[in-house]
């Protein structure tokens, strides 16, 4: 099948501004015409390096820096702690490192003797102690008994040393930047653990700057030392910009651990939302991390049971692959049975959208307006979601013939790293290989998440998309002429009789397995304030039908488990398809984002069983999965 290279545009030349566009309107060429995104640029907004003290360093055993991380991202031969080279098959486009904020760089300053670190009591006294523990313990051992002394102290240092490491971090962008080759943003992470009234929970953000270091290097990064509370550091991010004249963004991730507070219904003091709250979440978190390491965060069995794709790469707890709160100690510390269904809805993308909806319609305005993105968190600098290339969390998991069966980090209740998912990569459609192009599409949200493969998607929301537009070689022109790309807004209805109509279109990873099927998910409020959900099969593969349930036929499978190998003769290259949502009631408030499916393939299971010629491994470890892309929403509103 010839790839629809009109709707999906992954190889069409770099387009000319539309002000330029407008000069040459009466040129031949075509191409001059263009004024609208027509490549999809790939990269992680979501990896930690040596410069995260607590966890990626002392924990996780990692002594890479960031230089090391740009390097294998731009596609070099890195070697990994293990002695073994390691490079991407295809290199990124764009990288955001996010070493955690609190003790910035402050175990790699401990170990390297930094002068800056050394010329303070906190930091001569440290020092001491590491060259005292290192004497007499092994490597892995010594990052351990130290990692507690750090993070008591390490919140000691002066602002004058975090300004100078962070000044590092800046600068480091600005050199492995290269614009039209490979983006490199400063960023961090801001790692608060949740409200006072929890135990644990990831509020976690990464913080993207779109400036060089003539304006980042001027702040100090804000951290969860300095407050858990988002709003404070939303409040943070509007001085940055008032500051500097610069522009930076926040992103959300792994509400999957959020003990239901990511897309809570109270704010960090446990006071109802506000309008003013809507607007300002809005305003400063475009973006959500749907999918990563920790699992999947599109949806969750107990939220979605008729999704028969919801129970993808589930974490319901810390524990990993708990589904039951009486499953583990540690649910049954948080929640009791009658509110787990409550509480995974604060946690979970699916159940925030629709939460939105129902906030716009109180408030006024949507607080959970966001686009979709997958990243990693690798802890490892290694930026690789690959299931046959998949190192781990941490450089102290990196494959071997046991990692499978031993716990992610440390002892119970971390989850075995067989539980741990191959995820995830950030798509964004942008005109052109830069800071300002990409951040820009983040900002509008024309971006969407895979879980690893690199499958390019376009999905359109419009009124007067016809049957047939979807194969036209003109089509994606048709998607911004006619409608408004994932992440935008429909236009009110010409008429009350019309119902919207989607375009969408999918082209299977070139290195990669067919696809399976692709789904636009529906949520939607009704006139009493109920919230609802509905999966729609909108492109099959290999001639399947829609039965009269509204399911679809499994497309049968390939993998040869034994091998880790599959084989491209079920499944479709490329799916295209003009859908209209037959029970649009034009009174009521709802989302749409496409789904896309590939056949089934091997899990990074399957690849280090294989390689290491691993048998006899339990059954509840999975050796099969099916990758998957999320679009941003597109959201209607009534008027």
């Amino acid at each position: 099948m010839k790839p629809n290279t009109a709707l999906l545009g992954a190889l069409a030349t770099v387009p000319l501004t539309a002000a330029l566009a407008a000069q040459n309107a009466d040129t031949y060429s075509p191409a001059a015409a263009v004024d609208h995104p027509t490549h999809v640029f790939w990269g992680d907004t979501h990896v930690h390096t040596s410069f995260s003290s607590g966890d990626a360093n002392m924990v996780g055993t990692n002594d890479a820096d960031p230089s090391i991380a740009y390097r294998f991202a731009r596609g070099d031969v890195v070697e990994g702690r293990n002695g073994m080279p390691v490079r991407l098959r295809r290199p990124l486009d764009f990288l955001v490192i996010a070493d955690h904020a609190e003790n910035l760089g402050v175990s790699f300053s401990v170990q390297t003797g930094d002068p800056a670190l050394l010329a303070e009591e906190i930091g001569r006294q440290l020092r001491e102690a590491w060259l005292e523990v290192r004497e007499h313990l092994g490597t892995d051992a010594e990052r351990r008994a130290f990692n507690s002394q750090v993070s008591a102290t390490g919140r000691a240092v002066s602002a004058p040393y975090r300004q100078t490491v962070w000044q590092r971090v800046a600068a480091l962008a600005d050199q492995y930047n290269e614009p039209g080759r490979f983006t490199a943003f400063a960023g961090y992470e801001w790692t608060s653990i949740g409200s006072y009234r929890q135990t644990f929970g990831n509020l976690h953000r990464v913080v993207v700057f779109r400036d060089d270091s003539s304006k980042t290097g001027t702040i100090v990064p804000f951290s969860a030392f300095d407050s858990r509370n988002p709003e404070d550091l939303w409040r943070f991010l509007a001085r940055y910009e008032q500051t500097t004249g610069g522009q930076v963004l926040a992103i959300p991730h792994n509400g999957n651990m959020s003990n239901g507070e990511m897309f809570g219904l109270e704010n960090f003091d446990g006071e109802a939302l506000t309008a003013a709250y809507a607007r300002t979440r809005q305003r400063w978190e475009p973006l959500y991390e749907v999918t990563q390491i920790k699992g999947d965060s599109e949806t969750h069995p107990v939220l979605s049971p008729t999704d028969e794709f919801a129970d993808f790469e589930t974490w319901s707890s810390w524990a990993g692959q708990t589904t039951e709160p009486d499953d583990h100690p540690c649910c049954r510390q948080t929640w009791g049975p009658e509110s787990m269904g409550a509480l995974k809805e604060g946690e979970y993308a699916r159940s925030g959208l629709k939460r939105g909806l129902r906030l716009r319609a109180d408030l006024g305005v949507n607080p959970f307006k966001f686009g979709l993105i997958g990243s990693t968190d690798a802890h490892t600098s290694l930026a690789t979601a690959d299931s046959d290339d998949f190192w781990g969390k941490y450089s102290s998991t990196f494959p071997s013939p046991t990692r499978m069966l031993e716990p992610m980090v440390g002892a119970w209740p971390s989850p075995l790293n067989w539980e741990t998912s191959a995820s995830g990569y950030a798509a964004v459609w942008a005109e052109r290989n830069t800071r300002e192009a990409i951040f820009a599409a983040m900002k509008r949200r024309e971006v969407y998440a895979t879980t690893g493969p690199r499958i390019v998607v376009r999905f359109f929301g419009g009124w007067d998309f016809e049957d047939g537009d979807a194969d036209r070689s003109d089509a994606a022109s048709i998607g911004y002429s006619r409608g408004v790309p994932m992440g935008g807004d429909l236009p009110p209805g010409p008429a009350a009789d019309r119902n919207p109509v989607f375009l969408v279109g999918a082209l299977r990873d070139p290195d990669g397995a067919n696809l399976d099927r692709i789904q636009i998910v529906k949520g939607w409020m009704d006139e009493d304030g109920g919230l609802h959900e509905q999966v729609h099969e909108v492109a099959l593969s290999d001639g399947r039908e829609v039965g009269p349930d509204g399911k679809a036929p499994a497309v049968g499978t390939t993998v040869d488990v034994a091998s880790a190998s599959w084989e491209n003769t079920i499944g479709a290259v490329e799916l295209t398809a003009i859908w209209r949502d037959p029970d649009f009631d034009p009174a009521e408030a709802a989302f749409y984002y496409a789904r896309v499916i590939e056949i089934p393939t091997p899990r990074w299971t399957a690849y280090d069983a294989k390689y290491f010629g691993v048998e006899d491994l339990p059954e509840e470890i999975p050796m099969v999965t099916q990758q998957r892309a999320y679009t941003s929403p597109i959201w209607y509103t009534p008027e």
